[in-house]
Parts: C-alpha cells; structure tokens; sequence
C-alpha cells in the first residue's frame, strides 16, 4: 500500500491544478474540445446542485465566521474503460459540470491527451487575460496618497 501512495503522490499537484481550471472553463471551452472525441461517459452521481458554507477570518487569521452560502454543482462520471472523472465549479451549469469530469476522466485515462492539454491551455489563457484585466481597470482607479508637509510646522 506504500508503493501505492507513493506512486500516487507526484500527480497530486497535477491534478488540482487540472481540476481549478476544468472549474473555471466554459460551457463553449469544454464543449469545443470535448464534443469532437465523440466520449461517451456514463454518470455515477450527478451531475447535482447544492449549497456550500463560506467560512472566513477576521483578519485573516481570527476567529471564524459563517460568511455565506454558495451554488455549486458537482459530477461523478466513468468512461467505457473504466476511468472515473469528477467535475465541480461554482453556479449551477450541470452541463460543463458533466463536461468537466469527462475531461477529468480522460485526463486520469492518459487518453487524447492533446485536446486535453489544448482544453487547459485554453482556459489558463483566458483567465490570465481576465486577471490582466481586471488589474489594469483597478490600477486605472487607484488613488496614491501622500502627505505635505509645509516648512513652518
């Protein structure tokens, strides 16, 4: 069970980044690169929508707080070969949430590999170009202070 564990490990990392960005592609991303395999999955739990607590800290680093709720949708799938793919994202589009775990499944599978590396690079670049963005429509609002200070005080 060790070498298990340890085999598993370094793709861990690999996974979560996978899974951030399967939750942040849309429906049109996913379809785009996924409709043209022709996959067909079988669905093991969902897709379904549900609630989350948001926890926060004042601070930081305080104590905690029930900061709200949040929609979110997840799916469980397994391909024809066996492979089970997860998908989760925000809001309530059971589709791309279906899409993102046959992605995830593929990805697990080892299979069509290129439009799965095109799928993410895809969704990396354009979340870095909404990032880019929203960061020169803050930088174009921001207001620097500064302090005179007259000779007779």
């Amino acid at each position: 069970m060790g070498a298990m564990m340890e085999k598993d490990a370094p793709a861990r990392p690999e996974r979560a980044v996978r899974m951030g960005l399967l939750a942040r592609a849309s429906l049109t991303e996913l379809k785009a690169h996924l409709e043209p395999l022709g996959v067909e999955a079988q669905a093991v739990r969902g897709p379904e929508t549900g609630l989350v607590m948001l926890r926060g800290r004042i601070g930081g680093g305080g104590n905690a707080f029930n900061l709200g709720e949040a929609t979110v949708t997840r799916a469980t799938v397994r391909l024809a070969t066996g492979e089970i793919g997860h998908g989760q994202r925000l809001g309530t589009d059971r589709e791309a949430t279906r899409l993102s775990a046959i992605a995830d499944a593929l990805a697990e599978a080892g299979r069509h590999e290129a439009a799965i590396s095109a799928l993410l690079r895809a969704v990396e670049e354009r979340v870095a170009t909404e990032a880019a963005r929203q960061a020169e429509e803050t930088a174009a609002t921001r207001v620097d202070f500064f302090t005179m200070v007259r000779g007779e005080d």
